[in-house]
């Protein structure tokens, strides 16, 4: 190995060990986790690879412990993850939002599975998708990506670390237990053609008076660290350029519209999608995750049937790329939802839909096949 990193190659890998050589790759040297089906993976080769390029795990009492830990990690200026699934990722919802709150980049990844409550452990599901965007409290913006195979999970892991240090705050990888279980083709490209993104530091050395780790004349501040000989007071609290609380409504007014603005103004950057066969279309599968892959195989054979259908693949899907589905929805006649859930990500596109919106809710526990997806676009169709 090149540094202890994966060398560029081609593999024939795990979607959960993808995601974490890819970590390594973006920069991360500490994960901080709890056990939790079916993310093992993730921590179980973190604690066998990280103190192979210099970095530390460490197994924390419970997911709480666990995003804490990385928040500040990521604070002492080491990029850090943690990885869980449905009930660690509830519990992680709390302090999502003080990472939030103090502009810290970490990376969250969840792997799904079905729920609620402790649900089906060990089988698929999609069901914390609205919960990436709304659990914790309060007024944020969400940043996720949805791989739908072992070569995307390896890919979106990079750029979850990316964006998380562009934008200073945590970002969340929504894979599923079948994306995480499977074994697929990866192409590990050569190194430094890999994008990777370090968070700003501050341009004026320790010392200056009057500084400002928050400074409100930059859209995202330079973020001075521990131990840098930088004054920081980090807090959960509603605060100022400085940091500290001021329960005035012009404070209030700042903090809240800086935390929201600096993605809704960068989300037609921050989003993703996939198009397939969409220029004529006038039945549109608008998918993601795993489920995307039997919606693929559906909308191909519909078209050899004569059906006008197309898919629209969200790999963003916080923010969401509401002006993409809007788009395309001014053409078709007809949006299909499949969803491994009772119907989530079909609330935001029915609000930007100009057509009528159609779910395919599936419980959890297994994909839809093929067949489900291509009988709901036949019957629409006639």
């Amino acid at each position: 190995m090149t540094d202890g990193l994966i060398p560029p190659g081609k593999y024939f890998m795990q979607g959960n060990i993808a995601c974490a050589e890819a970590a390594l790759i973006a920069g991360c040297r500490f994960f901080a986790g709890y056990p939790i089906t079916p993310s093992n993976e993730i921590a179980q080769w973190m604690s066998y690879r990280l103190p192979q390029v210099g970095g530390h795990f460490i197994q924390m009492e419970d997911e709480i412990a666990s995003i804490m830990a990385i928040i500040g990690a990521s604070n002492a200026g080491v990029k850090s993850m943690t990885a869980t699934s449905g009930p660690g990722f509830s519990l992680m919802q709390e302090n999502i939002g003080f990472g939030m709150m103090i502009e810290t980049p970490c990376v969250i990844v969840n792997v799904q599975r079905g729920g609620p409550s402790t649900g089906i452990p060990t089988l698929v599901g999609q069901g914390d998708m609205m919960q990436a965007r709304w659990g914790s409290h309060g007024d944020y913006e969400a940043i996720a990506y949805v791989p739908n195979s072992v070569q995307e999970f390896f890919d979106l892991t990079i750029k979850a670390f990316n964006a998380a240090e562009e934008y200073r705050q945590p970002v969340i990888v929504l894979a599923d237990q079948t994306i995480g279980h499977m074994y697929g083709p990866l192409v590990v490209p050569p190194h430094e053609e890999i994008k990777i993104v370090n968070r700003k530091l501050p341009n004026v050395p320790p010392g200056v008076p009057d500084f400002k780790p928050f400074d409100a004349k930059y859209e995202v501040a330079p973020m001075a660290l521990a131990g840098m000989g930088y004054r920081i007071h980090v807090t959960g609290l509603t605060h100022d350029e400085k940091g500290y609380p001021y329960y005035t409504h012009e404070v209030s007014t700042w903090c809240v519209k800086h935390l929201v603005s600096k993605i809704r103004n960068n989300a037609e950057k921050i989003w993703e999608v996939e198009r397939f066969t969409l220029d004529d279309a006038d039945i549109v599968v608008i998918t993601y995750g795993i489920t995307s892959r039997p919606a693929y195989q559906a909308v191909k054979v519909a078209r050899s049937e004569g059906i006008k259908a197309g898919m629209l693949r969200l790999i963003t899907v916080w923010p969401f790329p509401e002006e993409v589905v809007r788009k395309v929805s001014e053409q078709a006649k007809v949006i299909l939802v499949p969803e491994i859930n009772m119907g989530q990500m079909i609330h935001p596109i029915r609000e930007v839909a100009e057509c009528l919106v159609i779910g395919l809710s599936w419980a959890p526990g297994a994909v839809q096949t093929p067949d489900v997806i291509l009988d709901a676009i036949r019957s629409v169709s006639r």
